[in-house]
């Protein structure tokens, strides 16, 4: 089988002409009759697009209108992975071979449709429409003109009730994010304190999984609780308490969290001791009446008082 294999070639490549190159790839050039694709040599021998890019523009240009062409489709079709793929399409999309364009459907949904094109730069403004060609030996007839039609005249319509008024939207407007807490002074100690309390977080809640950036912007929250006498027990059960799941942002939530709890500064001995009570009149008897009177000092009521000053 191998030597009819070779001596075919070797017959093919009597076929081919002009003389054969001294080296590098000989062509056996057979014209194709059905199942082919023309590709320009501006993409198969692009000298700006990797060998990928250009595999992948030469499979979507020979694919049937309405393919799947996404990462998700690419990569179950062939080998390479979907970070290689997607490289390879915004390389096509940045060359002009590709094209991503958002546009808004009848009934109001906006979705992004994915165009292709063979020669980049080069597409009409509008497809022409086919014209028929006359057979031969036949004068083709002549396009009949239409007449001209009377342009319909308006008919005034009754008029209707005024459109009604568009009223205000109700939508209430976004309020200002809270800013995180801060402590009045942090020092290292409590910078080191912070620090280590939300990196070991994630030992308690393997959710929360932060960044090293995350911790640094989250370190003056946990301090301004740590500064109001708050307990690490207590602040870890806040933070992991009824975590969602999943969690999708341990960051966000985490700085929500040590805003929207954060508790007041605890009271001092000052504050807890108990006020001092008002001092209150005491009850004295009236020396005519003996009716109770309040008075500091013994003596007659307010009644008696003005009799006396009456008959005096």
């Amino acid at each position: 089988m191998d030597t009819q294999h070779d001596i075919a070639l070797t017959r093919a490549l009597t076929q081919v002409p002009g003389p054969l190159p001294s080296s590098g790839v000989i062509h056996v050039v057979i014209p194709h009759t059905g199942r082919f694709t023309i590709v320009g040599n501006h993409l198969a021998q692009h000298a700006e697009l990797s060998l990928t890019a250009i595999g992948i523009g030469v499979h979507i240009q020979s694919l049937p209108a309405g393919s799947k062409v996404g990462i998700k489709a690419l990569a179950a079709r062939f080998p390479e992975g979907e970070t290689k793929i997607a490289s390879a399409l915004r390389e096509l999309e940045n060359h002009g071979y590709l094209h991503r364009p958002r546009m808004r459907l009848a009934n109001g949904w906006v979705v992004t449709r994915t165009v292709f094109r063979n020669q980049p730069g080069a597409v009409p403004d509008r497809v022409p429409e086919p014209t028929a060609v006359p057979e031969p030996g036949r004068v083709p007839e002549p396009t009949p003109v239409p007449e001209p039609v009377a342009a319909p005249v308006p008919i005034p319509l009754p008029e209707g009730p005024p459109a009604p008024a568009r009223l205000p939207s109700r939508t209430a407007p976004k309020q200002p994010r809270r800013p995180l807490p801060h402590p009045h002074a942090l020092s290292p100690e409590l910078r080191q304190t912070a620090s280590t309390f939300l990196a070991d977080l994630r030992r308690h809640a393997e959710e929360l999984v932060l960044s090293e950036e995350a911790v640094e912007e989250l370190v003056p929250g946990v301090a301004a609780w740590l500064e109001r006498d708050a307990t690490t027990d207590a602040l870890r059960h806040a933070l992991t308490a009824d975590l969602p799941k999943p969690l999708k942002h341990p960051a966000r939530l985490l700085r929500h969290r040590l805003t929207a709890l954060l508790p007041p500064p605890l009271p001092g001995i000052h504050d807890l001791a108990p006020s001092r009570r008002t001092q209150v009149t005491p009850f004295q008897t009236c020396d005519g009446c003996e009716r109770a009177f309040r008075s500091h000092h013994p003596g007659h009521c307010r009644d008696c008082r003005a009799q006396y000053w009456e008959a005096a």
